[in-house]
């Protein structure tokens, strides 16, 4: 499963983001919330936008793939999530805009392209036998 990989992948970029936040809380002393301390503002952001992100394209790109979808676009698609992703959060945590947004694109981009492409490979022989 080709899937298996990114998944793997963004599991540990999710839990990266993650000790980030523990740390911010540790080092700031908050233990709820944010108590409007920016850096751990900005690295709960990160993470759920990571999460909220991450889990539907993860999951179109299994579904991609079980549905037969080209193996080299399993890979592109799955390469451009984890580029997307990485430059995302690394543009959140530096706080710069610029990498930002060509992450959120690109995220944007392969949920758009899973979508169409996973109509495409729909087996639609399957898909109304009763």
């Amino acid at each position: 499963m080709i899937a298996a990989l990114y998944a793997s992948i963004i599991t540990v970029w999710i839990y990266f983001l993650t000790f980030k936040v523990i740390k911010a809380r540790q080092k700031n002393k908050v233990a709820y919330g944010d108590n409007n301390v920016d850096e751990l503002l900005i690295a709960r952001s990160t993470h759920s936008n990571a999460v909220e992100n991450s889990i539907i394209i993860l999951i179109l790109l299994l579904l991609l793939e079980l549905n037969g979808g080209y193996l080299w676009l399993v890979h592109l698609f799955g390469i451009t999530l984890l580029v997307g992703r990485f430059l995302h959060a690394n543009g959140m945590l530096k706080q710069a805009l610029k990498k930002r947004v060509l992450g959120m694109q690109l995220t944007i981009f392969t949920a758009a392209g899973l979508v169409i492409s996973n109509i495409i490979f729909l087996p639609y022989d399957k898909l109304f036998s009763f």
